[in-house]
């Protein structure tokens, strides 16, 4: 038991520090606007500048660059000129980000003897320039996805109907308090309070209702495995504070795939950017929603076949014999 439980908190600390030893900059999407030789030049120097971290692409204005990054298909990017090196970055796609790309712009302007100035196409509200209030949501929506599927299962035991309703309605009350915080307490937001909302509401429900289906279907055991997995690897791969760009490729991806990472894409998506670069992650949400009523109505089905109404998660083992009252009559005849 001890090296079992040693080994696991080695996983869970790969896990929750990896991400982070081994994020940074890697086959970023940057846009270049710049003619000829100077384009060129500077994308040498980029790449001497900061190896395997971008993936230029060419852009024949800067309006045409703008608007590449404010549809999210790139993370920024640099016009060229005889002026200098200007800048243009998204400050509210991720401050990380944006860090970067000015660090490395500085780099190549003392190289090449050319002065660098940056501009925020698409900003942080002023009252939350780091982008904490959004960048914390993990932990609050993966406890928002769990605690109420053992709330409402506690409330409402034989009720299946009440039991997805209860859920629902939840992720629907959820999305709203969360935006309301975001807008009025924090000011992490100053416009997209329902679409924001919606976002928020689909992450809950992407999380809370496949996790109940699990425990129809399989018990404690299935919920009890749900739950850990979005705790240890939902939470820590959902790359919100930073986006998933900004983790290792393939913990990145991952990360996406899951709710509250699908979740964290979608909201700031929605908060900034007019839901540009939200579509992947909306449908993902919305694949886990199904698929959660999907295994809830399996164990459904599985209950009406075995003749109870019972929870699986009560955990009742079916095999405890029941004992009967021993008459008068009985002891008699067994003792002749």
């Amino acid at each position: 038991m001890t090296l079992g439980l040693g080994v696991i908190l080695v996983l869970l600390l790969l896990v929750f520090i990896m991400p982070s030893l081994k994020s940074g900059p890697h086959d970023l999407a940057v846009g270049v606007v710049g003619i000829g030789s100077a384009a060129d030049g500077f994308e040498d120097e980029l790449e001497s500048a900061a190896p395997d971290s971008y993936t230029p692409q060419r852009f024949g204005s800067e309006e045409e660059l703008k608007e590449a990054i404010g549809d999210r298909d790139v993370v920024g990017g640099f016009v060229v000129d005889e002026t200098g090196i200007r800048t243009l970055v998204a400050g509210a796609g991720s401050t990380a980000i944006s860090g970067a790309l000015t660090g490395t712009a500085e780099a190549v302007g003392r190289v090449i003897g050319a002065g660098v100035s940056v501009e925020d196409v698409v900003p942080l509200p002023e009252s939350d320039p780091t982008g904490i209030g959004i960048g914390g949501l993990a932990f609050p929506l993966v406890f928002g996805g769990i605690v109420p599927v053992v709330a409402f299962r506690k409330v409402l035991p034989r009720s299946d109907a009440g039991y997805l309703t209860g859920l629902l309605v939840f992720a629907a009350v959820g999305g709203l308090v969360v935006a309301s915080v975001l807008m009025f307490v924090f000011g992490s937001i100053e416009s997209a309070f329902l679409p924001v909302a919606a976002a928020m509401a689909l992450g809950i429900a992407a999380l809370a209702l496949p996790l109940a289906g699990l425990q129809k279907a399989f018990g404690t055991k299935g919920f009890t495995l749900g739950a850990m997995a979005m705790m240890f690897l939902g939470n820590p791969l959902a790359g919100i504070s930073t986006t998933s760009a900004w983790l290792p490729s393939g913990l990145g991806v991952f990360g996406q795939i899951l709710p509250p990472g699908a979740a964290g894409t979608l909201v700031r998506s929605a908060a900034y950017f007019d839901g540009a670069g939200g579509l992947v992650a909306l449908l993902t949400l919305v694949t886990w929603i199904v698929v959660g009523l999907l295994l809830y109505a399996v164990g459904m089905r599985r209950a009406r076949a075995a003749g109870t109404t019972d929870d699986p998660s009560s955990d009742r083992d079916a095999s405890t014999p029941t004992t009967l009252p021993v008459t008068g009559d009985v002891r008699q005849r067994a003792a002749d």
